[in-house]
This record gives structure tokens, sequence and C-alpha cells, in this order.
């Protein structure tokens, strides 16, 4: 469980990361004010989706595939 923890830890910071960057993104390229807000609403919706998959998955509801450890463990033990 303390495994799960630390990757969903992990995970979640990643995330906000990749989002930060697209928000800045975002509003760093000049694109007409619809196109801006919704490019906005758009990654924030996928962002929030994505972390409640990530905490579907850890009370182990989730799709099986985003399993906390299963994708990530395999990765590590070959390093």
């Amino acid at each position: 469980m303390i495994n799960q923890l630390v990757y969903l830890v992990i995970y979640i910071v990643v995330i906000g990361l990749i989002i930060g960057l697209l928000l800045w993104l975002i509003d760093q390229v000049p694109l007409p004010e619809p196109f801006h807000r919704v490019a906005r609403i758009a990654i924030i919706v996928v962002g929030c989706l994505i972390v409640i998959l990530l905490l579907l998955s850890l009370i182990g509801e989730g799709p099986s595939r985003l399993k906390l450890g299963d994708a990530l463990w395999p990765m590590l033990q070959t390093t």
C-alpha cells in the first residue's frame, strides 16, 4: 500500500508538471479567444480525469491497465 501511495504521489507530481507546462504553452501561443479558452478547459478536464483514474486505480476500482504498480514496476526492475 505504501508503494502505491508513493507511485500515486509521483504520478500526480508528473501530471501536474505536464498540465502546468501545457497551460503555460497555451498562454504563450497567440490563439483567438474562443480557441484559447477551449484549449485551457480541455487540458484541465483531461488532467482531472487522469487524476480521478489514478485515484480509482489506487482503491482497485479503476481500469486494469492503470493499476499503479503494474505499469511502472516492470520498468523499474529492468534497470
